[in-house]
């Protein structure tokens, strides 16, 4: 798609802003609605007792690795356009393919789950599969992974679509495996998110069952269903930078969230002690919301999940600095 094409006009700037202002207060009046209706802080031997925040959680990740797979794909069919613009449809076809190898692997690995369960005590499961997910979210939230793979995994699939091309026009190639070869791309672009996610739901499913997942995944895959309309087909320019950022501090939320529910979780199933700090008083609202806790252990794997973070983001602006500029790069059709 040419680059003039993702271009936003003034006049439509204002009512995109409204918009996100909009959804930002509902987000905030839910928050401050379930803070006033639930007390206290949530017993990690139940089921989580907010699932508004559960399917929250489970939406902006949903939406931030939707947003990084049309950035991806929106990168590989820039320059697409004239001719070369029926190669996108094997990208289409394989990304829709990956899609369905998506809810697949969701089978197969709540199958697997579903059958750790008859031989592991619940609580060593879920303290597992807990540890999992704040292991994915990590990753997802590492700065400089997100550099190296910015910088590598779209450069990589670029220069794969470059060489596809190429052999196809010296006649190097068949049709047939150029279909194929693009059809990979488009299925390697969206089955890698596909698979965090995967893999990072599966303490949600042993925690509060299919419902609230399928309710998270399905807000999540609403607004990347629409970024992916405003992408492809009214061709915006999105301010992709901003939306990362924003969604990356939402994110970085779920992970302290998550952190300290795990630690918790991890105490119940003894594989780390208890440890009360004496004279700690936290508001029950910080237990609920952030499952902040008066232990050493749930305080201080919290400081270190966020010492992590921060320092990746840190040592990625020091050693990969001038990448930005190619990232985004695909946004102002300039990728090739």
């Amino acid at each position: 798609m040419r680059g003039e094409a993702f271009s936003v006009g003034r006049s439509g700037r204002p009512a995109f802003q409204v918009l996100l202002l909009l959804a930002a207060l509902g987000v905030v009046g839910l928050l401050v609605w379930q803070g006033v209706t639930a007390h206290g802080a949530p017993n990690p031997a139940l089921p989580r007792t907010s699932p508004g925040v559960a399917v929250l959680d489970i939406a902006v990740l949903v939406f931030r690795e939707g947003l990084e797979c049309v950035l991806v794909l929106a990168a590989i069919t820039a320059s697409m356009v004239g001719k070369n613009q029926p190669h996108q449809r094997p990208i289409a076809a394989g990304a829709g393919a990956a899609f369905v190898a998506t809810l697949a692997t969701w089978f197969v690995a709540v199958g697997l789950v579903r059958d750790l369960g008859r031989s592991v005590p619940a609580l060593d499961l879920q303290a597992a599969t807990g540890l999992l997910a704040v292991v994915v979210l990590l990753v997802v939230m590492n700065w400089f992974f997100h550099k190296v793979y910015w910088g590598g995994w779209v450069t990589m699939h670029n220069r794969r679509k470059k060489a596809l091309l190429a052999g196809a026009r010296d006649a190097e190639i068949s049709r047939r495996r150029l279909a194929w070869g693009l059809g990979l791309l488009g299925f390697a672009s969206l089955y890698r998110e596909g698979f965090e996610v995967v893999i990072f739901l599966q303490t949600y499913y042993l925690q509060m069952g299919g419902k609230i997942i399928l309710e998270g995944v399905a807000l999540g895959l609403f607004f990347s269903g629409i970024v992916a309309m405003l992408t492809f087909v009214a061709h915006r320019r999105l301010p992709y930078r901003k939306m990362l950022v924003v969604t990356g501090v939402l994110l970085g939320v779920v992970l302290l969230v998550m952190v300290g529910e795990q630690a918790q979780e991890m105490q119940l199933a003894g594989w780390i002690p208890t440890t009360l700090i004496g004279g700690l008083k936290i508001p029950a609202w910080a237990g609920l919301w952030f499952s902040v806790f008066p232990t050493v252990e749930t305080v201080g794997a919290q400081a270190l999940a966020a010492v992590l973070v921060i320092g990746s983001y840190f040592m990625a602006r020091r050693k990969t600095a001038p990448l930005p500029e190619r990232i985004f790069a695909s946004g102002r059709g300039k990728c090739g």
